[in-house]
């Protein structure tokens, strides 16, 4: 197998497992995963707001998942660890999940929106993008977008920090599309200046209070003129 097909197994295997992992965890308050690849198998760390969900009665729920990861999704040796996350409105995954929990339950499209914007700025973040896609009012198809701060889409930083996440729901009118983007508050920018300090500047020796060179002054005069 070449390089070019053996990294696009690899990434079609961890959107696949994304997508199981979001179906299943959704009451765990699924926030992604993280795989990475060790000499004893497969070290696989779950985000989630509810960690003990994700981990289940003495363990069971996370040997299942275990199992399955690697029977079905030929995973070797998953060694599954769960993270708690400490900021969940800063969470992509979850922010996306909750704008799409709260269109079953039939809350307006704009209100949901600014709703879920309002959340994630309020958290911390320096940009957030919310678009929401499909039949939203009428039968023909067409998106809303939701946007606030500062988000840039091409560069490095936009590479390196931006959150992403994509979640469907399904309502009577068809499908609709959740794409959320967020800009964490570490991000690092080149096109903005960072204030440094400068190191304090070594004294090249100790300085003589004034009162006390004056009194030395003094007492030196009154000796000589004794003389």
């Amino acid at each position: 197998m070449s390089v070019v097909k053996h990294f696009i197994s690899e990434s079609m295997k961890k959107t696949e497992i994304d997508e199981f992992l979001q179906k299943e965890l959704e009451r765990a308050g699924y926030g992604g995963v993280k795989m990475s690849k060790t000499p004893l198998g497969t070290h696989i760390v779950i985000y989630a707001m509810r960690p003990g969900l994700v981990i289940g009665r003495g363990g069971g729920t996370i040997r299942e998942l275990a199992r399955i990861l690697e029977e079905n999704f030929h995973v070797p040796n998953p060694q599954i660890s769960v993270s708690e996350m400490e900021i969940p409105e800063l969470n992509a995954y979850v922010v996306a999940s909750r704008i799409s929990s709260a269109l079953q339950r039939g809350v307006h499209f704009r209100r949901s929106g600014y709703w879920a914007l309002n959340r994630v700025m309020e958290a911390g973040a320096l940009g957030v993008e919310i678009t929401i896609r499909g039949k939203l009012r009428t039968a023909r198809a067409r998106y809303e977008k939701f946007k606030a701060g500062y988000l840039p889409k091409c560069g490095a930083p936009a590479i390196k920090y931006t959150r992403k996440a994509e979640v469907h729901v399904q309502l009577k009118s068809g499908v609709l599309g959740v794409k959320v983007r967020i800009m964490p508050p570490d991000a690092k920018f080149p096109d903005k200046p960072q204030k440094t300090e400068s190191p304090p500047e070594e004294e090249a020796g100790e300085e003589v209070p004034k009162e006390k060179a004056e009194g030395e002054l003094k007492e030196t005069s009154g000796e000589e003129t004794a003389k």
